[in-house]
């Protein structure tokens, strides 16, 4: 990525038209549900969810009480430390994938958005729950060519309710290796690593050295030993299976390399590729722990408008910029020739719409690239740029910046139901998350061990709400009827996983400091200030 630094920001200002359509609502009807939303709480909130997800030995200053120690053996059986990281949803399971996207979200969140983060007083804690997981990856990368890539066997772990204090579930490790190669995760790694390293440039220059280092390392594996992760550990397959193969890992990789080095090699790498790896002819409409074309695509373009590149790469990043485009048009409803499949559904509510099972991690990932792009758009030239769509057709900077905001306020509360889909948040929102942990008494209440069918028994099918809030998680959500049901069975609606909560800490941190600046301004936000870091 390519933003200079955490602290240096450039603000830049988008008109949005008050009365355009968003996803079928009016906008003035948005903007006034809109102001009722407090992003700042939103913000602390959705930093406290890494702490209930944390694996390990927790901290003197863990905030999240009725989570314990857990998972202090892991690893052990196969004689390397993989105490700590997390957990990636309602279960106990450490997937590296999921695991090492949350972090490239989490720290990607603070290069664009890191001043609003600072102001709201959430910094340090943004930082830590950064750290956590890149601590982990170093304990994880034991050698140049060797990454540890799971911890736990989904299968037996799904057998037992319990919580991770008690955990009696296998906790095998798998890793991947020059003979059992996972070029996805470990390129996803050195994504989440160089990322950080960037985060940490001033606060923790050793840190971020060390973790660049890292990153640099598990590139050149991830390169020269190619596969995907799946077809090495076949566990995985049932639960993260690597659906995009590993092609947009290594762009997204050198990406992420290239902005923390500057080195015109890892430029030349995604220029050399784009076609063959799929960045210049995937025209994609989501982004996710899987699926990381948009996001590399998006990442290409701004080197495009903002100038970091040489002449001999302006064509091929051009075609990337179409292809950033094409999905920023998808989510706008705005493509006009591809077909069907060229624009993303929208329900009745206006909420961005993909698949069935956990939609909310498209939201919110959908959310962070719109915002984003829409202050690479205003940042272009004299009255900034506008998106291109398919078939005829734009949007500018302003109107791409309408709809991620429109998506948060979806995921707050301003939806049909009335729900807040952040746990925590608001007056109404999921008590019955699907989460182990949460659905049974705390340990530090009661230490009795509670076995594997006794968590199903006691615990898993009551009806009422959970003992423990897990505050800050961002569940699946609603179909694309905007229906809910808050019901511990509904997994596909009800459980949460870090990376849907991962891009909203820079929005939340972005939004608050937008709203506070339209409540001084004038009671209705017909001007969008939207900052970007270079």
């Amino acid at each position: 990525m390519r933003w200079r630094r955490v602290g240096e920001v450039v603000a830049v200002v988008a008109v949005v038209v008050a009365t355009a359509l968003l996803g079928g609502v009016a906008a003035e009807a948005e903007a006034e549900a809109a102001a009722r939303h407090d992003y700042e709480e939103a913000l602390r909130k959705s930093l406290l969810y890494f702490e209930a997800q944390r694996s390990g030995r927790l901290p003197h200053g863990q905030r999240v009480a009725w989570r314990d120690h857990s998972g202090l053996t892991d690893g052990l059986e196969q004689g390397v430390d993989l105490v700590g990281g997390y957990y990636d949803a309602g279960d106990h399971v450490k997937f590296g994938l999921p695991m090492a996207f949350t972090v490239t979200m989490l720290s990607w969140s603070l290069l664009e958005y890191g001043d609003d983060v600072s102001a709201a007083g959430e910094l340090a804690h943004a930082l830590e729950s950064i750290k956590w997981g890149t601590d982990y990856f170093i304990k994880a990368h034991t050698m140049p060519d060797e990454l540890w890539a799971e911890v736990g066997d989904g299968d037996t772990d799904h057998y037992c309710w319990q919580r991770p204090e008690d955990m009696t579930t296998s906790r095998q490790a798998y890793k991947v290796d020059r003979d059992r190669p996972g070029s996805d995760v470990a390129g996803e790694t050195a994504a989440a690593m160089a990322a950080a390293s960037i985060v940490f440039r001033r606060s923790n220059p050793h840190y971020a050295h060390l973790l660049l280092h890292h990153a640099q390392q598990l590139f050149d594996f991830a390169d020269k030993y190619r596969g995907k992760y799946d077809s090495s550990i076949a566990e995985v397959k049932s639960y993260y299976a690597s659906v995009s193969g590993y092609h947009d890992e290594l762009l997204w990789a050198a990406l992420w390399l290239h902005r923390a080095t500057g080195r015109a090699a890892y430029l030349d790498y995604v220029v050399d590729n784009a076609h063959e790896f799929g960045g210049t002819g995937w025209a994609i409409t989501e982004f996710s722990w899987d699926v990381k074309f948009a996001g590399v695509q998006i990442l290409a373009a701004r080197l495009l408008m903002s100038g970091e590149h040489e002449e001999r790469h302006r064509e091929t990043l051009e075609r990337y910029r179409e292809k950033a485009e094409h999905y920023v048009c998808a989510c706008m409803g705005r493509n006009a020739a591809g077909g069907a499949d060229a624009n993303a559904e929208r329900s009745p509510g206006g909420m961005i719409y993909v698949r069935q099972w956990n939609n909310m991690q498209y939201v919110t990932n959908a959310a962070f690239l719109l915002s984003v792009y829409s202050g690479y758009l205003a940042g272009e030239g004299e009255g900034g740029g506008v998106a291109s769509c398919v078939g005829g057709g734009s949007a500018d900077a302003g109107e791409v910046f309408a709809l991620a905001r429109a998506q948060v306020d979806y995921v707050l509360g301003s939806n049909p139901r009335g729900m807040s889909y952040l746990v925590g948040y608001g007056d109404k929102f999921p008590v019955r998350v699907h989460h182990r942990a949460a659905s049974i008494v705390p340990y530090k209440d009661s230490k009795e061990f509670i076995g594997c069918a006794q968590g199903f028994d006691d615990w898993f099918g009551r009806k009422t709400a959970n003992p423990n809030v897990v505050v800050g998680a961002i569940v699946g959500g609603p179909d694309r009827r905007d229906r809910f049901k808050d019901d511990r069975e509904n997994y596909m609606q009800t459980e949460a996983c870090t990376y849907n909560t991962a891009p909203m800490v820079g929005m939340f941190a972005m939004l608050n400091r937008l709203s506070r600046q339209e409540s001084t301004t004038t009671s209705r936000p017909a001007i969008m200030g939207l900052s970007v870091n270079r």
